[in-house]
């Protein structure tokens, strides 16, 4: 021990432990001394972990928090499904801490989401999984209780893409404006939203190109890529330049009652859902919205030897994978396969019956 006494002050205690000097003075007497050295020597040999101090949010605060970053950065799309599921979660966790909802609470409420579908279990999973992602990456709470929540299996279907025909019928069943609006959608192969945004600024008839802007990119930026116009997206961006509004920037707008200001407002339209609905029960076809026309634009392509990368461009995908969702059609190279595997077969199921 190295405790020692220094007149009219007291004892103290002064060693060195791997180079570091660990000294403690005036104790009364060299017992007292000893005694806190033990201790500190005990001390520096097991440390204390230090106390963590858990972090935790309430729920609500959270979810508008990714309510206002969705808003800023996402797609209107994707910011509108999930205000429509958190609306859900809000009535049931509203009034608590993220740090009072369990795993087993999760599951209870997925449950009964499972009751609507899998698909439909699996949009909420997938979106609280964000969400409290979200809260971890901010540091607003330091437990997911998502982590080990799984997937439900879904029975994947093929996606529905009306014939050419079908969407011929549904235009030709549409008012004159309601046409050019969906001229627009199926010749440029945009998504709704892309065209809804699409301002005249963004169409150079001269040079027989338009612009439009996706948000489904890495960060959220807003990104551009030319589309350039067949005849007939031509001949109905002429037509409707013709008689534009100078003072709308937009190309498709209308005037609408908003809630929130309790007044009419004039802006780019958000979401026709109602629209395809009416125009296919009157011409009489199955039921399809707007994304399949992306769908049919891409697999015409593929049909007719287009090269991939160039359907890619044309879609605004960053993956080709992606984009090979897309194509609906079997290609040659399919056809070549099963025309082998069935030469095969008959030429061994000859010879099995010549022996």
């Amino acid at each position: 021990m190295s405790e020692y006494f220094v007149k009219n002050k007291g004892w103290r205690y002064d060693f060195t432990l791997e180079g570091t000097r660990h000294t403690r003075t005036w104790f009364k007497t060299k017992k007292d001394a000893r005694l806190a050295e033990t201790r500190k020597r005990e001390e520096l040999k097991n440390p204390r972990p230090e106390p963590q101090t858990p972090t935790d949010m309430a729920f609500l605060d959270l979810v508008n928090k990714r309510l206002d970053y969705l808003k800023d950065h996402k797609t209107e799309g994707y910011y509108n499904d999930t205000l429509y599921m958190a609306k859900r979660w809000v009535k049931l966790w509203g009034s608590m801490y993220c740090g009072e909802i369990s795993e087993e609470m999760i599951n209870e409420f997925l449950r009964k989401r499972k009751k609507v579908s899998a698909c439909t279990a699996n949009a909420d999973i997938k979106a609280l999984r964000a969400l409290f992602n979200y809260g971890k990456k901010k540091k607003n709470i330091s437990i997911n209780p998502m982590d080990y929540v799984e997937f439900f299996p879904v029975e994947k279907r093929a996606k529905y893409i009306p014939p050419l025909r079908d969407i011929d019928s549904v235009i030709s069943a549409a008012e004159p404006d309601d046409q050019d609006y969906l001229w627009v959608i199926r010749e440029t192969m945009g998504r709704v939203g892309e065209v809804n945004r699409m301002k005249w600024d963004d169409v150079n008839i001269e040079a027989r190109y338009v612009i439009l802007y996706t948000r489904k990119k890495k960060g959220g930026d807003l990104t551009p890529r030319k589309i350039p116009m067949s005849d007939k997206l031509h001949e109905v961006l002429c037509r409707l330049d013709s008689k534009k509004d100078g003072s709308k920037p937009w190309v498709f707008w209308h005037r609408y009652w908003s809630k929130k200001t309790g007044s009419f407002v004039e802006g780019p339209y958000q979401d026709r859902k109602k629209l395809m609905q009416k125009l296919c029960d009157k011409a009489g076809v199955r039921y399809f919205r707007y994304h399949p026309l992306r769908h049919s634009g891409a697999s015409t392509m593929d049909n007719n030897h287009v090269p991939i990368g160039s359907i890619q461009r044309i879609l605004g995908h960053e993956n080709r994978t992606t984009t090979e969702i897309y194509l609906h059609s079997i290609g040659d190279q399919e056809r070549e396969a099963i025309e082998i595997y069935e030469n095969v077969r008959k030429k061994s199921h000859t010879e099995s019956h010549t022996e």
